[in-house]
């Protein structure tokens, strides 16, 4: 006998729902109850009619909110049940956000193994959560991704580098710096991946060029936590200017 697969609901990158081999098509007010409940697991009736119908009064949020669920695709167990007042995601249902986040969070307490830290890395550096989507609840959620990723490959490339791994401590350290080009912690990390491998010029230039760019676009030094850890400063630095100056006009271009 063949096994069903679980019902997928992807919210990194563009939504999707798949129900075994097939993609259901959804209402736009279908994919936004599904998205709120994936990401709550339980909510109340009338905290979701109210935070996703906010303009109209609250029977008119709770009318729209039946009309929606009684569209939902029909299932055993049913993807959003009823417990008293409150809705509940079936157990059965996959999401994808759930994932990344125990991912994270396995890394950040540092519980993973060295055989998965290429996979983490690929979950961690994946697409943001629903792109386009501009709703309050969809925006707290998506900078809390985003913090929870950036502790993550911060977490990461430290781990890659106490396991001798320096090139995939570089990958996550620069994944970093790509989606925060102003967070100290991630050139921390391409800095300590550099020193790993015995590149002191190259750790030096990168402190330089993130100097520059901090100095330009903040007004302030790095932290003295980040001058420490370099050795003695190359004295002659004259010859390294112009890389310095590429190194920052990148940085700067992904910040902007």
């Amino acid at each position: 006998m063949r096994s069903v697969s679980p019902p997928q609901l992807r919210l990194l990158g563009q939504f999707r729902l798949e129900l075994g081999t097939e993609t259901v098509e959804l209402c736009r007010n279908g994919q936004r109850v599904l998205a709120f409940m994936g990401l709550r697991g339980r909510v109340c009736r009338t905290v979701l009619a109210g935070t996703l119908w906010p303009d109209v009064t609250e029977e008119h949020a709770r009318g729209s909110l039946r009309t929606t669920l009684w569209k939902l695709p029909r299932g055993e167990p049913p993807l959003i049940g009823c417990c008293g007042d409150a809705l509940v995601v079936s157990p059965a249902l996959h999401v994808d956000v759930h994932f990344l986040t125990r991912t994270a969070l396995e890394v950040v307490e540092d519980r993973g193994s060295p055989c998965r830290t290429r996979p983490a890395l690929e979950i961690l550096t994946g697409e943001d959560l629903l792109p386009g989507w501009d709703e309050d609840w969809v925006l707290v959620e998506r900078e809390r991704l985003r913090q929870l990723r950036l502790h993550a490959l911060d977490a990461l490339a430290e781990a890659l580098i106490r396991q001798g791994r320096p090139a995939l401590a570089m990958e996550a350290a620069w994944a970093g710096v790509r989606a925060e080009p102003l967070r100290e912690s991630a050139h921390r990390a391409v800095v300590s991946a550099h020193l790993a491998e015995g590149n002191i010029s190259e750790a030096v230039r990168h402190y330089d060029a993130f100097s520059q760019l901090l100095n330009d676009e903040l007004g302030v030094p790095p932290s003295p936590q980040f001058a420490r850890m370099l050795p003695e400063r190359l004295p002659a630095r004259t010859a390294r200017r112009g890389r310095d100056c590429q190194r920052r006009d990148l940085l700067r271009g992904w910040f902007r």
